[in-house]
């Protein structure tokens, strides 16, 4: 499933509500679908199993705090889930790394590049809200979303 398939597939009740217009929102929440199967596979090998269950708690929490910040009113507190939820997605990122032997280089290569995407968002987000420049050492994060969405379908 693609991206725009997984969009349409996306119930109203989640759609309508105004969080939904942050991409950053719905490329969270797009990412915790193949990682359910990612966790899955993750699991059914003993020497990734604690990396299953990190990971799991890890991309949820991405999602979570985008909308457990949406819903605070000062930029200082959205701020601050944000930035927990960018800690989450670097996580995940790195424990998707990790994974790469069982889940395929493929895989793990496309879930990293949709989680750089979120992160890449995230430092533009986050500033903004909170009124300064973070401190963040240059990396490139420029990740194409429509290759990164459309080539690999999720299981």
């Amino acid at each position: 499933m693609t991206y725009n398939e997984w969009l349409a597939s996306v119930p109203l009740e989640l759609t309508n509500d105004p969080l939904w217009r942050m991409e950053v929102y719905r490329l969270a929440v797009f990412a915790s679908d193949p990682a359910w199967h990612d966790v899955s596979g993750l699991a059914k090998d003993k020497r990734t199993v604690s990396l299953s269950d990190q990971l799991y708690r890890a991309i949820g929490s991405v999602s979570a705090n985008i909308s457990e910040g949406y819903s605070h009113r000062s930029g200082k507190d959205q701020a601050r889930f944000y930035e927990y939820a960018l800690g989450s997605a670097r996580e995940a990122r790195g424990w998707y790394y990790q994974g790469r032997h069982v889940l395929s280089e493929a895989v793990a290569t496309h879930r990293i590049k949709l989680l750089t995407r979120i992160i890449r968002l995230l430092l533009t987000i986050i500033p903004a809200e909170r009124g300064y420049k973070l401190k963040e050492e240059q990396a490139s994060y420029d990740v194409g979303l429509i290759d990164l969405l459309d080539n690999i379908p999720m299981p």
